[in-house]
């Protein structure tokens, strides 16, 4: 990504419920199963291109953000399942009328202590212009959908 006033990176960490391998595992062989776990979020994720879980692969998200029906074509920068990662790079749709560049970056740990694991999302994106918002609210997003598939894959376990 490109060093300007442009270019931004927002992490945070969420404590779930559900371990590390399960939750890697629904974001790289099982996204279409992401639905399942808050509807009103995910509506769905269709393979457009390739396997589930594989780099190269398309996949296309259908999700409400801010309250707006949107839309998310990405392929599959990164896969290493060691280490419960998977990378997606936005190719088109409702972020990419704001950003030149996007990249989500979703590692799984176990904790420490006790059962459970820590989600950390990284997002990687360069900004059309300077009047385009960071986007904290996806990040806030990203942290009620982890809460959600948390608790949604420590029941089903």
């Amino acid at each position: 990504m490109a060093s300007s006033a442009l270019s931004g990176k927002l992490e945070i960490d969420v404590e779930i419920k559900a371990s590390a391998e399960t939750f890697h595992d629904m974001f790289s062989n099982r996204p279409h199963h992401v639905h399942r776990t808050n509807y009103e979020k995910v509506q769905g994720c269709d393979l457009h291109e390739g396997d589930f879980g594989t780099v190269g692969s398309i996949v296309c998200w259908k999700y409400v953000h801010d309250g707006k029906a949107k839309t998310a074509k990405q392929v599959i920068e990164a896969v290493d399942p060691e280490k419960n990662s998977i990378t997606f790079k936005m190719l088109e749709g409702d972020l990419m009328e704001e950003y030149k560049s996007f990249l989500i970056t979703i590692q799984a740990s176990p904790k420490s202590e006790g059962e459970g694991s820590i989600v950390h999302w990284t997002l990687e994106y360069e900004k059309l212009h300077e009047g385009i918002a960071h986007p904290e609210t996806l990040l806030q997003f990203f942290f009620e959908l982890s809460k959600d598939m948390g608790d949604y894959l420590f029941q089903e376990n």
